[in-house]
């Protein structure tokens, strides 16, 4: 209020002067401007509410910094992991690909020896052909002879006569002892062939699964960060062949059929699909599942474990619905193969029954037979879980989530047989136990190579044709 009587002063002071000065107008005092110098400064009110929303406009700014701060820390972090598990992969592909050029060597080495061999078991068969030419002609000769003896069978043999045929026995003798010891070199240079062409196929076959190996390495960020292919479809046949379809793989083996290969089956009335059967022994199986290189990543959801997904010529998991369908014809039974990274193969059988998606497919197992441990009776009972539905029993995180894949989680136990593919051996124990795994006791998590899940009926082909032998994962 001082401030503004300045003004005021001023121009009175002008307007007094006129009349000291002795002129006759009077003073006049001018409102307008009085007015106008006043809008010039703001009220004290609308300088403390300007105040106020600067205030709080810096507050919402020094938030906004600091949220941002904050999410480019957390990218920063997500950065450096990814850039440390990108290098882990290249140092582990540049490993392979030495590997891969010692093994490429070797075979240059071993495939010249094996020309070598060949070239002499080339001129061994040429000796062995000029023997039994002389063996012919030494033969032919002795029947001379003895045409001779028989001829003078009458008279006395001279011992000339005697000395001959005495040399020429030994001539034969010599020659039929040379032709069993170039026999004897030529089946030991056989065998050593054998051996050379067992060594190479070895060779060509670690060739082929390095090659493999790096190839998912390189895969590795785009197989996980991906969806899981879709299986191959139904396509629906004229009304007869529908009803003519099998209900599963053992009724198309009973059919004569003897190809492992996909098929369509019908089980009990549901609705058809597609499935891979396995014919290699002397029972036909239906696949549910299969791991053996980690193409396919089945950290998957809900929706596709109950559907179904993956590569019936790779990796897949049939579904949820399609398994309760072959379950619910009853006396199932449920073939389990595994396969670690020592050519080590064990197999187990239950008796097993799967509710439908009413009761989350619960899972119901008896033990049977097989070499593995029985891990699988305490999941009897349990419902399937995925990342995003956790029926497991664990109170305080989802098994799925945590150890990857669907699967009857108890709490969460020591089996999960959709749990993350590795290439080889992990260090920490916490990444190992997110892999396959069938623990077998309480010796380390590892990471099992090949599994195979199979179902068929209870009551196979009698046992006198039945095999003994473990199906091959191909």
């Amino acid at each position: 209020m001082r401030v503004a009587l300045i003004p005021v002063l001023f121009v009175l002071s002008a307007a007094c002067v006129p009349a000291l000065c002795g002129k006759e107008e009077p003073p006049v005092l001018d409102l307008g401007a009085l007015a106008e110098t006043r809008s010039r400064f703001a009220a004290l009110d609308d300088v403390r509410l300007l105040a106020n929303g600067l205030l709080q406009l810096g507050q919402s700014l020094r938030e906004f910094v600091q949220k941002t701060k904050g999410q480019i820390n957390d990218i920063f972090q997500k950065l450096n992991i990814f850039d440390h598990s990108f290098y882990q992969l290249s140092v582990l592909a540049s490993e392979i690909k030495e590997e891969e050029e010692e093994l490429k060597k070797t075979t240059v080495v071993l495939q010249a020896n094996n020309e070598e061999i060949k070239g002499l078991s080339v001129q061994i068969n040429s000796k062995v052909d000029n023997i039994l030419q002389e063996k012919i002609q030494l033969q032919s000769k002795v029947e001379g002879l003895e045409r001779k003896l028989s001829s003078l069978s009458h008279g006395l043999v001279t011992s000339e006569q005697v000395a001959e045929i005495n040399s020429l026995r030994d001539v034969i003798q010599t020659q039929e002892q040379s032709i069993t010891e170039l026999l004897k070199s030529v089946k030991e240079q056989s065998d050593q062939i054998n051996h050379q062409r067992t060594k190479i196929k070895i060779l060509e076959e670690k060739l082929t699964a390095n090659t493999l190996a790096q190839e998912t390495i390189e895969r590795m960020p785009e197989i996980f960060n991906s969806e899981a292919p879709t299986l191959t479809p139904f396509v629906s046949p004229s009304t007869a062949e529908m009803m003519n379809l099998p209900s599963d793989c053992s009724e198309l083996f009973s059919r004569g059929e003897r190809i492992s290969g996909i098929y369509a089956i019908r089980p009990n009335g549901s609705e058809p699909f597609m499935a891979f059967c396995d014919m290699k022994k002397d029972y036909g199986v239906t696949v549910i599942q299969r791991r053996r290189d980690g193409s396919v990543n089945f950290d998957q959801t809900w929706e596709k474990y109950e559907n179904g997904f993956g590569d019936f010529q790779g990796e897949f998991w049939l579904g949820l619905r399609k398994i309760h369908s072959l379950a619910t014809q009853g006396n199932s039974v449920l073939h389990i193969q595994l396969e670690d990274w020592k050519q080590g193969r064990r197999l187990i059988e239950y008796r097993f029954y799967l509710d439908g998606s009413e009761s989350n497919y619960t899972i119901h197992l008896t033990h049977l037979s097989g070499d593995l441990p029985d891990l699988m009776s305490n999941h009897t009972g349990m419902m399937f879980s995925t990342k995003d539905r956790d029926n497991d029993n664990h109170q305080e995180f989802n098994c799925a989530n945590n150890y990857t894949g669907g699967w009857w989680f108890n709490a969460c136990g020591d089996t999960n047989l959709n749990g993350k593919y590795f290439q080889m051996r992990t260090k920490g124990r916490s990444e190992r136990r997110r892999g396959i795994q069938w623990k077998p006791s309480r010796k380390a998590f590892y990471s099992l190579k090949l599994t195979q899940i199979s179902v068929h009926p209870v009551a196979p082909p009698s046992p006198a044709t039945a095999s003994s032998e473990i199906g091959v994962f191909l």
